[in-house]
């Protein structure tokens, strides 16, 4: 396996362009958080996005949801509904202020939140803080659905846009439903800044809390003045200068996620147990990983899958574990419609994550296809 090319599962790519941000940077000794490219990295993203849409650049995704709750009042106690099917980063940020998750399963349709078991959970538990959805995997949930649900009921709808950057719902870009939006741009994103994230809102003063709070809450003092808690949440100015060189290819890299997938549909279309990660009609994901799934009744695992890929240095991923099937959350309310094993408990037993990096070639493709064909007997 020494001799074999490494093919990854999805890695940074740099273009160079990069450079005369962080270049830039240097030159006017201005590298720490704040500075000519944050503004510029906020700036650039409020134009690609549109929708009146206001954003702050922050230290991670995470801390972008975290503010989200806190800018909402998030207290001891409240009960927040998550995905269940994603990243754990979608729902650990609820507890940080000792809000309580309740997940909720996916429907089959898109994997993310299905809207008819986020009304069962308002059935269930009636006083409720916020909603969180998750696009999973760069696919928009059913978005429009979810937060008309969420304003019936009278409560807040976070859209998790960190996977997603890129897609659209019925022509609208995700990250801009609902009150808030949240980015993430960490190594292996559709953009990279190395790490970093945002907050996406429609109202420009949540825009000036939300860089309040990241800034320690510092009062407009001559001395350190503080009246409540803040964060160290702010990015840095060559983060975001590395954000501004990758926003000239944001789209350049949808394109190439998506012929990606469509190489994969090719390989695979003479494999009826072979299922790629589904959207729904009026969506456009950004195809970030393109995953598959192995029809019931099949011989063949997922497990077996990766290990024949691992064995030629082909790198893959298993499907997020579910957040109701955490140790952590074991104790935390979940709901689900279908009888039975839940949906995403089921999309992850049979489900992984197929190498979906921008850089590999035909030569690449025509390699992890060859193998996964392979273990089908093709």
């Amino acid at each position: 396996m020494a001799d074999k090319k490494k093919i990854y599962l999805a890695s940074p790519t740099m273009h160079g362009d990069e450079l005369k941000f962080i270049h830039e940077a240097f030159d006017t000794n201005w590298v720490a958080p704040l500075g000519a490219n944050v503004n510029g990295f906020e700036a650039d993203m409020e134009k690609y996005i549109g929708h009146g849409m206001h954003a702050a650049a922050l230290a991670s995704g995470t801390a972008a949801i975290h503010l989200a709750f806190r800018l909402i009042g998030l207290r001891p106690g409240d009960i927040v509904f998550g995905s269940s099917l994603t990243f754990a980063a979608t729902v650990n940020p609820i507890t940080y202020d000792g809000g309580v998750p309740v997940f909720i399963d996916s429907e089959r349709d898109s994997w993310n939140m299905d809207p008819r078991a986020l009304e069962a959970a308002f059935e269930k538990y009636p006083n409720v803080k916020a909603v969180i959805c998750a696009n999973l995997y760069g696919t928009p949930a059913k978005l429009d659905e979810l937060e008309k649900i969420c304003e019936d009921h009278g409560v807040t709808f976070i859209e998790d846009a960190a996977e997603s950057l890129g897609a659209t719902y019925k022509g609208v870009p995700t990250g801009t439903f609902g009150k808030f939006g949240t980015l993430s741009f960490n190594g292996n994103k559709i953009i990279t800044t190395s790490g970093g994230g945002m907050l996406l809102t429609h109202d420009e003063e949540f825009k000036k809390k939300a860089t309040f709070l990241a800034t320690q809450a510092r009062e407009n003092e001559r001395w350190y003045e503080h009246k409540e808690i803040g964060f160290n949440y702010r990015m840095s100015n060559i983060v975001a200068g590395i954000g501004r060189g990758q926003m000239e290819f944001l789209d350049e890299h949808v394109a190439l996620k998506k012929k990606l997938r469509d190489r994969y549909a090719e390989g695979f279309k003479d494999i009826p147990e072979i299922k790629l990660n589904p959207y729904i009609e009026g969506s456009e994901p950004n195809y970030w990983l393109t995953c598959m799934t192995i029809e019931e009744g099949s011989n063949v695992s997922p497990f077996d899958v990766m290990d024949a890929l691992a064995a030629d240095n082909i790198e893959t991923r298993p499907i997020w574990k579910p957040m109701h099937m955490q140790p952590v959350y074991k104790d935390n309310g979940f709901v689900q419609v279908e009888e039975g094993i839940s949906v995403s408990e089921d999309i992850f037993n049979r489900g992984l994550c197929l190498p979906s990096d921008i850089k590999n070639t035909e030569e690449d493709m025509d390699r992890i296809i060859s193998i996964i064909r392979k273990c089908f007997g093709k």
